[in-house]
């Protein structure tokens, strides 16, 4: 028996795909058993399965469970929650991988799965491991005699006690206002959990799961999803407002006056906390952080260290360098002082709070303190599958030979006079993405035009932007 998946939903950090079209339950199927394969090759015998609010979720939840049954592997059924939970499950509770069923921030028709081995991200070569097995059928039998042993276990309540583990603890009281917004995703529950038992106030917007996200999309990355957030913590004068994305692993925030404050901003909040714990550590974010960031860790006395995105590459950078703290313009936060090393939006939450209690400071001032840069969007273009890391190649071959400033790390980020600009290809679709930032207005266009120009000299125009 062999299975063959379509070729866009085997991706560089997950699996991924439009439910009915490129993704059924016999791919859940095949996932379960090529995962449990790899399991069992690695000694191991049970495997965490957490799923998403999605409306296919629990059904392709069942497929995986019943695909490593059919490798002999069990399966800990931990049911709906949030991607980090289903991370804490395969940290503590006795299993050998994890799997949480996941469309992510996607649209609603979406689903997929993010998996975990051996405490470790399972990605890339992982992945399409996955895919030749069930091309070839390479699956293990089960033993003779086997008969499955799966446990469901509800780990919702421990989760939270571990959220809130030391909350406090080092400056106690500050009470704030705050707001929250879990955009009917997978997050809700486990907000509701946390709030009840928060000191100070706290408003909650849609906490109830519900697949078809009929308020607004779960990505808290575009700002026209804080639009709801930022109105109650204006109307209800609160004095900050976190967001998260559909499965919990990704954070947004606002301050008091309804400023955003973007990934590499968070990052820079929490790499002052940490950084009085664990002197000249490691901090670690993704080549589209602003310069300010890796700056601000300096000054603090750190050593920032650019690296490549994808919180699978963050998260196997951290365990090579020991660094306590990373995250990703996209939200991802990953701690592993006190905790474990995962991206889980909603202990970031806790140690915002914790954050503004350490520095004496309200997160609307730690937001204030921070420069002022003139900076895009992530800017995300459509471009042929086969050329998009061609292009890139091409841009770094022109601007060696030029003489210029360049970061490799993740494709182009070139540093000028000006400010710096970046351009690097998706892992995940076919797109390729810009940024850039400057010092004033004037710069940033100057910065633009290279872009375009090295676009232009590539056959490219930066076309209309591309969803995620």
């Amino acid at each position: 028996m062999t299975h063959q998946f379509h070729p866009s939903t085997l991706r560089e950090y997950d699996i991924r795909g439009i439910v009915g079209d490129t993704l059924s339950e016999d791919d859940a199927r095949a996932i379960g058993r090529g995962f449990g394969t790899r399991v069992a090759a690695a000694g191991g015998r049970r495997v965490a399965v957490g799923y998403d609010g999605r409306l296919s979720s629990p059904g392709m939840a069942r497929a995986i469970v019943a695909g490593l049954n059919d490798v002999g592997i069990d399966a800990l059924e931990i049911g709906l929650g949030p991607t980090p939970m289903l991370y804490y499950a395969e940290m503590t509770q006795g299993t050998d991988g994890g799997i949480q069923i996941t469309g992510s921030h996607n649209p609603a028709n979406y689903n997929g799965f993010k998996m975990v081995l051996g405490h470790r991200p399972f990605f890339g070569d992982d992945i399409q491991d996955i895919g030749r097995m069930a091309g070839a059928g390479a699956w293990r039998a089960a033993p003779a005699g086997y008969v499955a042993a799966n446990e469901q276990r509800a780990v919702m309540d421990d989760y939270v006690d571990r959220l809130l583990e030391g909350f406090g603890a080092k400056s106690p009281g500050g009470e704030y206002r705050i707001g929250w917004d879990a955009g009917n995703g997978a997050a809700g529950p486990v907000v509701d959990r946390l709030v009840a038992r928060l000191p100070g106030e706290h408003f909650t917007l849609y906490t109830e799961v519900d697949g078809s996200f009929p308020n607004h999309h779960p990505d808290p990355t575009d700002e026209a999803n804080l639009a709801d957030l930022k109105r109650l913590v204006a109307d209800r004068k609160l004095d900050f407002g976190v967001a998260f994305d559909g499965d919990g692993d990704r954070i947004g925030a606002i301050d008091g006056k309804g400023r955003v404050i973007w990934g590499d901003q968070l990052l820079a909040i929490y790499a002052e906390m940490v950084l009085k714990d664990v002197p000249g550590a490691t901090i670690i974010a993704d080549v589209k952080a602003s310069q300010a960031l890796f700056d601000r860790v300096a000054e603090l006395g750190g050593t920032p260290l650019m690296w490549k995105t994808g919180h699978s590459l963050i998260k196997q950078k951290m365990l090579e360098t020991d660094s306590p703290l990373a995250g990703e313009m996209s939200g991802h936060v990953f701690f592993k002082h006190g905790y474990y090393g995962y991206d889980d939006a909603l202990y970031a939450a806790i140690q915002l709070i914790a954050a503004a209690q350490a520095a004496g400071r309200s997160v609307t001032e730690l937001r204030g303190a921070m420069p002022d840069m003139v900076n895009t969007p992530e800017m995300r273009f459509q471009v042929d599958e086969s050329r998009k890391f061609a292009v890139v190649e091409e841009v770094l071959d022109r601007l060696q030979a030029d003489g210029a400033s360049v970061d490799r790390t993740d494709g182009a980020r070139v540093d000028t006079p000006d400010g710096w600009w970046l351009l690097r290809a998706s892992n995940t679709q076919d797109v390729l993405v810009a940024r850039a930032e400057a010092k004033d207005a004037a710069g940033l266009e100057r910065l633009m035009a290279q872009i375009d120009a090295q676009l232009a000299r590539s056959g490219i125009a930066r076309g209309p932007q591309a969803g995620h």
